[in-house]
């Protein structure tokens, strides 16, 4: 027969009343329910843990040795039944997440922190990635939860949220195009371009609303990093676009960001996790919070 957390509860209450009565009254239990935990106990044990006679209650040799054993024992079970409870609403746990680059140095750090406010005993794991790799990221359960861009063709992703990133033209105020009122798909055809690399999100809705414009491209440069586009477009190399949330948009005040007279130029984003899979308490919690800054 296996220990149980109620029996072990009940030796310690009768060993520090010295009572069963008092240790029934202390448990809301009845007495003879009291100790049949006890009995069952001793059976567990193999040996008798109390002696009783009509006046008072006494450990047995054998239960004053199990007592510091057992009280240490229902000490850390409890506590890893509270830690349980707290998992299991909401109330500790590590968020892991996988984000596009653009959510992470823009809406993320804020988000973070309304939740730490809520829920002090919350942690992150966080991946700023870009959309291929977050989508792998959370297909193969290394993060729980992702923003990503682009249409989800995964059959393994479930769309928990979608909402588009508007996608703006950035570029010098000396550049001749700040003189335009509007910014349309030829003006960025017969200027040199600074994008970011294949295989991005950005970087797909780019190509195929330029695709529609029969003039050839003329890309200056293909960085990885959004900070790094901005830095060439500073350097007088061409015109980049990027979503207009980035925090790279606004980082340089010499640098002018236009929208685009074109309803292609918007970028699909969703958040995702893996289907079929539950989420953990705390990640649903900051799903909601996701969900609020992503549709608004």
């Amino acid at each position: 027969m296996d220990l149980n957390l109620r029996d072990i509860r009940a030796l310690v209450a009768v060993a520090e009343a010295g009572s069963f009565t008092r240790a029934a009254e202390r448990l809301h239990l009845s007495q003879p329910a009291l100790t049949v935990q006890i009995r069952r106990l001793e059976e567990a044990v193999g040996a008798r843990l109390f002696d009783r006679n009509s006046r008072n209650v006494a450990l047995t040799p054998t239960g004053r040795e199990l007592l510091p054993l057992l009280r240490k024992s229902l000490h850390d079970m409890e506590n890893v039944l509270r830690d349980a409870r707290a998992l299991g609403e909401g109330q500790s746990g590590t968020i892991r997440i996988a984000c596009l680059p653009t959510f992470a140095a823009s809406v993320l750090p804020e988000l973070v922190i309304g939740m730490k406010r809520e829920v002090p005993r919350v942690s992150f794991q966080i991946h700023d990635v870009v959309a291929s790799t977050v989508n792998a990221l959370v297909r193969n359960e290394e993060a729980d939860i992702g923003l990503t861009g682009g249409e989800v063709l995964d059959p393994m992703l479930e769309v928990l949220c979608s909402a588009v990133d508007r996608l703006v033209a950035v570029f010098p105020r000396t550049h001749p195009l700040a003189k335009r009122r509007r910014i349309g798909l030829d003006d960025l055809a017969q200027t040199p371009l600074v994008l970011t690399a294949p295989g991005t999100s950005v970087r797909a809705v780019v190509d195929a609303a330029l695709s529609e414009s029969r003039e050839p491209r003329d890309i200056a440069c293909e960085p990885t990093y959004m900070m790094t586009a901005v830095a060439m477009v500073r350097a007088g190399l061409g015109v980049t676009i990027l979503p207009e949330t980035a925090r790279e948009v606004r980082a340089e005040p010499g640098l002018v960001a236009k929208a685009i007279d074109h309803p292609a130029f918007v970028r699909s984003i969703a958040i995702v996790k893996k289907r079929g899979r539950t989420l953990p308490a705390i990640a649903e919690r900051f799903v909601t919070l996701m969900r609020l800054a992503v549709e608004n």
